[in-house]
């Protein structure tokens, strides 16, 4: 099972439409994650719910599908932030969502249900109950995974060499479960400090650089926040209902993001960030974006390396060059603007 934490009083203090179609967008995230490795059963809510058979089972694969999950989701989680300069309570509580696992290794008998396929059994009902639990009490925790006892020994895990923390839950119907405890936002913390993902000058199909007059945290702010970059991404935004970069100050802060495909693949303030994104004609690229402090302000360099599709980038990969050395002029001619106001 994997649970959106923050759920309840995500949505019950934001606008229910917005609301609900961010958590359909990080739930078909999880899900598509999840799918990888497990077979989804059901959306249960803010709920997945998936399994997998004991033949050809493997501890690894398991532990990294949960794992990936979290990391997938806390990605998205952050994109949807980079992506929308609305300030409504669903796109501005998007950072008090987290996501929790209940991992359970069990019985269970399958049937046919009016909306597909039915698990039922004491174990089934056992994963269920793990969703409300006492972790963030006595962990402190938001993200994380619970792995039941029957779990880790059918799956041969070694709770102690894997820093798994012990944990019982009582339950009055099905008794004490033990378990084990992953922090989940600790090992999203270590991905974070150790991954780096650069595009270097020899992978690059293009680099575009421009100084711009002002000071490295302010150019930052220009560069990636949604509402600062509409002073200088015009033409790129007018693209968003084809597939580009969704406009900054739309009211309607959800309903056309599913246009928007812009992943942040490495987030370093202030030195550099590295994205995916996805053009116009299914042009993918990875995308390097670094800042340098220089007299009279900062240098931005922007280095591109194709992420596949060569014959659409030969189709709008140009035009995208074009439009970028264009919009860090803009950006350029407004930051001294500003100075001299």
């Amino acid at each position: 099972m994997a649970d959106i934490s923050g759920y309840t009083a995500y949505v019950v203090s934001s606008p229910l439409a917005e609301a609900e179609d961010v958590l359909a967008d990080v739930t078909a995230t999880v899900s598509e994650s999840l799918g990888v490795v497990f077979r989804l059963n059901k959306l249960e809510g803010d709920a997945v719910f998936g399994y997998t058979l004991e033949d050809g089972l493997d501890a690894t694969m398991v532990l990294d599908a949960v794992e990936e999950c979290y990391f997938a989701f806390r990605r998205r989680l952050r994109g949807l932030e980079h992506a929308t300069a609305c300030s409504c309570n669903a796109c501005a509580r998007i950072p008090d969502l987290d996501l929790k696992f209940a991992v359970h290794a069990g019985e269970w008998v399958r049937r046919a249900g009016r909306g597909g396929e039915e698990l039922t059994g004491r174990d089934v009902i056992v994963v269920h109950r793990l969703l409300k639990n006492s972790v963030a009490d006595a962990f402190g925790l938001a993200g994380y995974a619970l792995f039941t006892e029957a779990c880790v020994n059918r799956l041969g895990l070694d709770p102690d060499a894997l820093d798994l923390h012990p944990h019982v839950e009582e339950y009055g119907d099905v008794g004490p479960v033990r378990a084990f405890v992953s922090d989940l936002e600790g090992r999203w913390t270590q991905e974070a400090e150790r991954r780096r993902v650069v595009v270097p000058p020899a992978d690059a199909c293009f680099e575009v650089e421009a100084v711009l007059p002002a000071p490295q945290a302010v150019a930052w702010e220009h560069l990636t926040a949604p509402g600062k970059r509409g002073r200088w991404t015009q033409s790129v935004l007018d693209e968003r209902t084809t597939g580009g970069r969704r406009g900054a100050g739309t009211e309607y802060c959800v309903d056309d993001r599913a246009l928007v495909y812009e992943e942040i693949l490495d987030w370093r303030p202030f030195d550099y960030f590295t994205e995916r994104r996805t053009l116009v004609g299914s042009a993918s690229l990875v995308l390097t974006t670094e800042l340098e402090p220089v007299p009279g302000g900062t240098k931005v360099t922007t280095r591109g390396a194709r992420d596949g599709g060569r014959i659409a980038w030969l189709r709008s990969g140009p035009r995208f060059v074009r439009r970028l050395e264009g919009g860090y002029r803009r950006l350029a001619e407004a930051l001294a603007a500003d100075e001299a106001a």
